[in-house]
């Protein structure tokens, strides 16, 4: 069998000038999570050109987020969370005192950086339509397909959404733009609505409440209320202020603002050596 569906993502297409992005953009990807999946997607087309009996979909995610929507099933980040939702998540349970937006000063709606989101039953539902075009289509190639809502969300305008969804005010701390961090960042789902049949249902409510569901049923994720979760440590300063049995900061080498890790931006994730996480 010669068939195969691979999770790419939107950080393929880097910081690009314009928004939303089709599949013909530029693949300029800006950090190495970006690049290995470039490398992944350039692989399956040289296999595809020496051997045109595969039949290959590359599934570029934009940003996956929510759970599933019976509360039993959800993200559970060991340590500290690589992307907004989670960190927002535990901010409104208690874990975690506030949030930290890198850049209120950008030429959007409300000064913060806009990307598109995408409910995860959304994007499982993508993976059925496309394994459902490579059991139908006897000569796909190797195509790429954009999975997005096509709409462009904020990330006040995720909190404030998340805030209306768990009824939790969610404590915010503006810190500086990040170098490298794109204004506008959404896609153009139009060639997967087209060619599989498929197109994002749920919008940010559902997304926030879905996440929110999740998070009050299972403040610890998998876990237990302890210094340790699923067998990591959340990693902190050992003289850093706990929160409900975790550390409230990062590692104590850590440049962060306020002594909390700083989220802004959501596409693709980058981690430094130093702790941080951060969010192009």
């Amino acid at each position: 069998m010669f068939q195969l569906v691979f999770s790419s993502s939107a950080a393929v297409y880097g910081s690009p000038k314009n928004s939303p992005c089709t599949e013909a953009f530029p693949l300029t990807p800006n950090n190495p999570y970006g690049k290995t999946k470039l490398v992944v997607e350039d692989i399956c087309r040289d296999i595809y050109h020496t051997d045109p009996e595969w039949r290959i979909i590359l599934l570029r995610y934009f940003n996956p987020v929510g759970a599933h929507p019976s509360g039993y099933l959800g993200e559970d980040p060991c340590g500290i969370p690589n992307n907004l939702m989670p960190y927002v998540q535990q901010v409104a349970v208690g874990r975690r005192p506030a949030l930290t937006i890198l850049g209120n000063d950008y030429a959007t709606r409300d000064g913060t950086g806009v990307r598109d989101y995408i409910h995860v039953v959304d994007l499982a539902d993508g993976h059925i339509a496309a394994l459902q075009k490579l059991f139908e289509s006897s000569s796909i190639g190797c195509e790429a397909y954009n999975l997005g809502t096509g709409r462009g969300t904020s990330v006040l305008e995720i909190v404030k959404a998340f805030e209306k969804a768990s009824g939790k005010k969610i404590p915010l701390i503006i810190g500086p733009r990040r170098p490298g961090d794109a204004e506008i960042l959404f896609s153009l789902p139009d060639k997967a609505q087209r060619e599989l049949n498929w197109k994002a249902k749920f919008g940010i409510e559902e997304m926030c409440r879905d996440q929110w569901n999740w998070a009050s049923k299972n403040p610890y994720g998998y876990g237990l209320p302890d210094s340790k979760q699923n067998g990591h440590h959340s990693y902190g300063s050992t003289g850093s202020p706990k929160q409900n049995g975790h550390y409230t900061n990062g590692l104590s080498e850590s440049t962060k603002h306020n002594g909390h890790n700083g989220y802004g931006l959501v596409d693709s994730v980058k981690q430094n050596v130093n702790g941080n996480a951060h969010f192009h």
